[in-house]
């Protein structure tokens, strides 16, 4: 329970009592009500989310995509940037070729693993779709989701779509079937 020194709160008097000794509250900022729940958040965390993760822009990768070179040609020239493995994956997937998906999708995944934690990721946090460098990466877990519904993995399947759920709810909404 929070004590907001701004509206009065109904509390227990031992509990008003260590608010005022701890200086969290003046006396006068809580009220003593008995028989009375407080509501409580439960979705508070205390020790606050960590900041958003920004991937760097790869301008030639993107350039060579935007001049219609193949992926396999910029996953090639530039290793490291996700979004050719994404557009790899894709391709494979819509094809019916979920090996080759997968395993497209698995490289584009761990490369851009790499690339998050080299910019301060450290596991957890979002990732926003909203960021154009982050797509390539939210886009390759996406498609290691479902190649991984696709031959069979379905706890892998769930685990990829959790993670691309809590880092970017709008990446889930867009790529999610």
């Amino acid at each position: 329970m929070r004590c907001e020194v701004t509206r009065k709160r109904l509390v227990k008097p031992s509990l008003r009592a260590l608010l005022v000794c701890h200086g969290l509250c003046r006396s006068q900022d809580v009220t003593i009500r008995y028989g009375t729940l407080l509501r409580m958040s439960t979705h508070t965390n205390l020790f606050g989310e960590p900041p958003a993760t920004l991937l760097p822009p790869t301008p030639e990768a993107e350039k060579m995509l935007a001049e219609g070179k193949p992926a396999v040609e910029v996953a090639a020239e530039f290793p490291t940037f996700s979004l050719a493995w994404a557009l790899l994956a894709e391709l494979a997937l819509d094809g019916d070729r979920f090996v080759e998906g997968y395993a497209y999708a698995r490289t584009g995944y761990h490369r851009g693993l790499d690339a998050l934690r080299r910019n301060g990721w450290k596991g957890h946090g979002p990732i926003p779709w909203s960021h154009e460098p982050n797509r390539g990466f939210l886009r390759c877990l996406a498609a290691l989701a479902r190649a991984a519904d696709a031959i069979g993995e379905v706890d892998e399947a769930q685990r990829c779509w959790t993670f691309l759920a809590d880092s970017s709810a709008e990446a889930a909404a867009h790529l999610k079937p």
